[in-house]
This record gives structure tokens, C-alpha cells and sequence, in this order.
């Protein structure tokens, strides 16, 4: 194996990016449970760890607060007799502008991509870039604090469009369709909940390529969303011909289909709010004279074969934005080849094409798809690879000396570590504490902000 220690860099501290460490940690212990030999650094663009899960997901999910708490585990962690964590993060560091890549490969024997997916997936209609028409990867940067988006977010429509039907869509349409109240025991940025005290919103349409049974949410989000209040649910008895909860494949889709139905009867409560529920429409054009005033849509019907046939019927709806959740998509990693049309990082089974000792993992390694569970097996599949290349002498070993933080603080970087996480995490904490309608935590959204209270330990606002 290569000579220890084994030094590897992950650049990105998402879920993916802490999986990997982890399981590189833990595959390096030796039978009495000590480390064998390896340093972790995890750098991120940002000055706070768990990427998506900090900047992807809706702040009322109460469910997310388990999988911070496992990453949370991981990055805390110090090896047994050590003073040192097992994983050293470093934050606020950008790959391709703070350091360059070639620069990581040279003080490591392997570097592993965990960059993500951040940007939305296009959607290839006339009309989608007219004013009020936005991505939903924006949206949530902005509603979760992403210290990168503005500060505030245009909420003057009173119908608004989201198309897409999976989970980043129900979890686009349960924001601007719930209430701003019942969004102020979660973490939701203060500057958030100022901009939705003001919305507009009164119907928020989601608008589904294919049928109820062909959705791609989770029970979970579905339950999630009927249980929103104030809000009446809307679906359309046409859209669910031919389908039988009984007949669905499995469990999960069947209990969704069970709850869409039980939305059919359901009595309306005269809400100021309607969420509405539309299947079998295909997008075809954002219509407006310079700003979005209406949205035109395509009856689709099942082919008999699991796909879909447009009908030729088409539908227009009098709606003043559009937000598009049809998917996500990678961004280049500056010095790594990038697939251009897939917006991944080519590889195979997470050995980076062509270049030894750059690997990839999570969605940068093979597309936005699949949950956390997905994302676990991913980087146990990369660093298997990764542990195969070191044993059989694989890895080139590091040709630059020295901590990479001293290149950072050469370059004035000012890099964010972990206890400066655990200080911001602190002070987050506080301002929940001191807020008039008590929280788990307000969100600090400036980057120099948190940078700021990171590297001076402020522990209290």
C-alpha cells in the first residue's frame, strides 16, 4: 500500500463529501480500532458544512435534523488517542479559484470530487426566460440563507406555476403556498420570512409531465403537504382515470396513490390559499409580453408501453411566474474533465477518466438522482477503488511539503474550520433562543458573517 500516511483531499462537505471520509476513516482502522494512517482534509466553497442539507431543503422538515446529526457525528469525531479529528474540514476554500486542483493533487496522494449538483436542469421551452420565470435550485438557495443569492425574492404573483413532480417541487410549492406563520418555529433566514409576510400568493399550480402514478415524491412529502394549514388542496378527477392504488407496484407508491385519492373527496375549507394538482401536462410555452403572464400545456396519456403521447389538446393557465424543478445539474470543477451534456465529472465507478488519483462521488459522479442512501453506497463504491488503487501502488505520491493552509494563509484565504463551524453553529442557536417566537436556530445569511464569527469563536449574538 501506498507509504502511510495516506493523504486525501475531498473537495465538497455534503453529505456525499462526509460519507466518503468517513468510510475511508473507518476501512483504515486497524483490529484494535486505531487509525492506520490516513489524513482527511474536506474542503468547501463555503465557510459551513452539509451542503444541500443546509442549502437544499426546505426548512420545515424535521427529518433532516437526523442526517446532520449522523454527518455531524463523522466530522466531530477524533481518533482514539489522538489529538486530531479524523476528518479536518476546511471552508470557505473554492477549488479552481483559492487553490487549484493541480495544486491538491500535488500535496495528495488522491483527491476525491464531491462537488454536487447546484445549478437547475434546463428546460427548453419559448418564453422560459421572460421575467418571472426562475429556477427552483434559486428559490431554495434563497429561502434556505445561500450567503451567495440576494436577499430578497420578487413574491408579487398571485397564481404562480411550478412544474416538475418531485420532491425539490412540492417542497417549492409548500413554501410559497404556506402561511408565513406556521414558518416561524423552523430555521428559516429572518430576511425570509420578511419577503413571504409580503407575498402575494394566493393558487400555487404543480404541473406534472405524466401521471399520479408515475410521481416521484416520497410518502413523507406527500403527507407533508396535505398537512399544510390554511391551505386547500385542488385535484382534477380526470387526471386519475384508469388508475387503481390497488394495482401499484409497491408500497410506498401505493400509499401515495391512496392519499392523492383521499384529496379527491376531501372537502374544500375556503382558504386565501389553494395548492392544486395538475397530471398529464406537458410544458410548451411561457407566454408574456416581457414578464411571464400565462403558461401553455399539452394534455399527455399513457402509450402502453410506461411512456407518454402528446393528445394535441392544449391548456393555458393565467399565472404571473413559473418556477421550473425539473432537476438539477452539475457544475465544472475547474481542472477536471466535465460532461457537458450529463453535467457530471466523467468517470468509471468513480475513477475520474484519465487521470489516476482523482476520483468522484455523490452527483458529480453520476447525475442527481437518488437519496441519501444512494449517496452512502456511492462513496463505498469510490473508495473501494480508491483503496485498490493505493494497494496496488496506484497513487502517486505527494510531490509539494507542508499544510495546504499555510498556501491558504499566504494567499490571505480566509479558510473556516470546524470549531469555527461550531461557534457559527452556536451563534445560530442563540438567535433562535433570543428570537421573539423561539427557534431552534436563525440562520446567519452573509458569508462574511459567518466568516467573521467562525474564525473569532463568537459563541453568543
Amino acid at each position: 500500500m501506498t507509504t502511510a500516511p495516506l493523504r486525501v483531499a475531498i473537495v465538497g462537505a455534503g453529505p456525499a463529501g462526509i460519507y466518503a471520509g468517513n468510510i475511508l476513516h473507518t476501512a483504515l482502522r486497524d483490529a484494535d480500532g486505531a487509525t492506520s494512517g490516513v489524513e482527511i482534509d474536506l474542503f468547501d466553497s463555503l465557510p459551513a458544512p452539509y451542503g444541500l442539507i443546509r442549502y437544499g431543503v426546505a426548512p420545515d422538515h424535521p427529518r433532516i435534523k437526523g442526517i446532520v446529526s449522523s454527518l455531524h457525528e463523522m466530522l466531530d469525531a477524533h481518533d482514539e488517542g489522538v489529538e486530531r479529528r479524523r476528518i479536518r474540514f476546511l471552508g470557505n476554500v473554492e477549488v479552481g479559484r483559492d487553490v487549484a486542483l493541480d495544486e491538491l493533487r500535488s500535496r495528495y496522494h488522491a483527491v476525491i470530487l464531491a462537488t454536487g449538483a447546484i445549478r437547475d436542469a434546463a428546460l427548453p421551452i419559448p418564453g422560459i426566460d421572460l421575467r418571472g420565470s426562475y429556477g427552483a435550485a434559486d428559490f431554495v438557495a434563497w429561502y434556505d440563507g445561500h450567503p451567495d443569492v440576494p436577499r430578497t425574492w420578487p413574491l408579487d404573483a398571485q397564481s404562480v406555476a411550478v412544474i416538475g413532480n418531485g420532491n425539490v417541487a412540492l417542497d417549492v410549492a409548500r413554501v410559497l403556498a404556506k402561511h408565513p406563520e406556521d414558518l416561524r418555529s423552523t430555521e428559516v433566514p429572518d430576511n425570509v420570512l420578511e419577503g413571504l409576510e409580503r407575498s402575494a400568493v394566493s393558487d400555487v399550480h404543480v404541473f406534472g409531465r405524466r401521471g399520479p402514478a408515475d410521481i416521484k415524491f416520497t410518502p413523507i412529502e406527500l403527507r407533508e403537504l396535505g398537512e399544510v394549514p390554511g391551505v386547500d388542496i385542488v385535484v382534477h378527477d380526470e387526471d386519475f382515470d384508469g388508475v387503481d392504488p390497488a394495482s401499484a407496484p409497491n408500497n410506498q407508491l401505493k400509499v401515495m396513490l391512496r392519499t392523492l385519492n383521499s384529496w379527491r373527496t376531501r372537502p374544500a375549507i375556503g382558504a386565501t390559499r389553494r395548492l392544486h394538482l395538475h397530471f398529464w401536462h406537458a410544458p410548451v410555452e411561457v407566454t408574456g409580453d416581457g414578464r411571464v403572464e400565462g403558461i401553455r400545456f399539452e394534455r399527455t396519456a399513457p402509450d402502453g408501453r410506461g411512456g407518454i403521447v402528446r393528445t394535441g389538446e392544449f391548456r393555458d393557465y393565467p399565472v404571473q411566474a413559473v418556477y421550473r424543478a425539473v432537476g438539477y445539474f452539475g457544475s465544472e470543477v475547474l481542472g477536471a474533465p466535465f460532461d457537458a451534456r450529463r453535467g457530471v465529472v466523467p468517470n468509471e465507478e468513480g475513477r475520474v477518466d484519465g487521470i489516476p488519483g482523482l476520483y468522484a462521488t455523490g452527483w458529480i459522479k453520476r447525475g442527481p438522482v437518488g437519496l441519501i442512501g444512494h449517496t452512502k453506497s456511492d462513496a463505498t463504491e469510490t473508495i473501494g477503488h480508491l483503496l485498490a488503487d493505493a494497494a496496488a501502488g496506484r497513487l502517486a505520491a505527494p510531490t509539494e511539503d507542508g499544510d495546504i493552509t499555510a498556501l491558504l494563509d499566504e494567499r490571505g484565504v480566509e479558510a473556516t474550520t470546524w470549531d469555527g463551524w461550531l461557534a457559527l453553529d452556536a451563534h445560530e442557536r442563540a438567535l433562535g433562543e433570543s428570537h421573539t417566537h423561539v427557534r431552534e436556530r436563525v440562520k446567519v445569511v452573509p458569508r462574511e458573517e459567518q466568516v467573521a464569527i467562525s474564525r473569532d469563536g463568537v459563541l453568543t449574538p
